[in-house]
């Protein structure tokens, strides 16, 4: 069984169906209502239930951890997807601002990962896959709150990789560049960006898709595919990490 954060859209939505495919029982979570996604799952053959509430809240994510033991005594996997974003200057983040950022980014994560890790290991396995970003691997201006959030929750999937993989569960985080998501569009109605700005600085000339990043997700969450990685930071970007070029120069290469 897997449970799925931020389920109801964008990349929580893809790898949840994904996950489906590949034969998964499911636990969905979000703020949202998940009516929606439980009726397509159901019409497809899927054994799925859903909880809604917001993963920063403590008393939420212990309700949930004995919900799932009473039933089903502990997940194979955990994904932290669930997110927020804030963009502008650090100067003009307000204090709530940044609060709500690293509640839901990174203390949600870290909840998760205690009361649902413990189950893991009590039973001896279990995967977890935080998603981080590329803004967890080095600064991306005006997103101050974001970028601190996605590098403590890069340092957290290290931490609890090294003090859990000898009892059976792995830690990985993958790191996505830009996705074609909800969240995008509503970054880019913002003016924060344009799409033409993303695709000048990927070397592949394109956003990841929500699939593209379920997939990875998916490779580190199964066991006999990931079994040896453990404190892994996959970058799905399509070479932005690995791409120190000017952006003449990048474009210059493109066939």
């Amino acid at each position: 069984m897997a449970l799925v954060t931020g389920a109801a859209q964008g990349l929580g939505l893809a790898t949840a169906m994904l996950l489906a495919r590949q034969g998964y029982e499911l636990v969905l979570a979000d703020l949202q209502n998940l009516d929606a996604v439980l009726g397509r799952l159901r019409a497809q053959g899927v054994e799925v239930e859903a909880t809604q509430g917001d993963v920063a809240s403590e008393s939420y994510v212990r309700g949930l951890a004995e919900s799932i033991a009473a039933r089903h005594t502990a997940l194979d996997v955990l994904v932290n997807n669930a997110g927020v974003s804030c963009i502008g200057p650090a100067e003009d983040t307000t204090a709530e601002q940044w609060q709500r950022v690293m509640a839901v980014n990174l203390f949600g994560p870290f909840l998760l990962c205690k009361y649902l890790g413990a189950q893991m290991l009590h039973r001896g396995a279990g995967s977890i896959v935080n998603v981080a970003s590329v803004a967890g691997l080095a600064g991306i201006s005006h997103r101050s709150a974001y970028n601190a959030s996605k590098h403590g929750l890069i340092g957290l999937t290290r931490t609890l990789a090294a003090e859990w993989g000898g009892r059976g569960v792995r830690v990985n985080a993958v790191c996505p560049a830009w996705i074609k998501t909800e969240m995008d569009v509503a970054d880019r109605g913002s003016g924060a960006y344009s799409e033409q700005d993303i695709v000048d600085r990927v070397p592949m000339a394109r956003f990841a898709t929500p699939d593209d990043v379920a997939r990875a997700i998916a490779f580190l969450a199964d066991a006999a595919q990931s079994g040896f990685v453990n404190g892994a930071t996959l970058t799905v970007d399509g070479g932005w990490m690995a791409d120190a070029s000017w952006e003449s120069l990048r474009r210059r290469t493109r066939g």
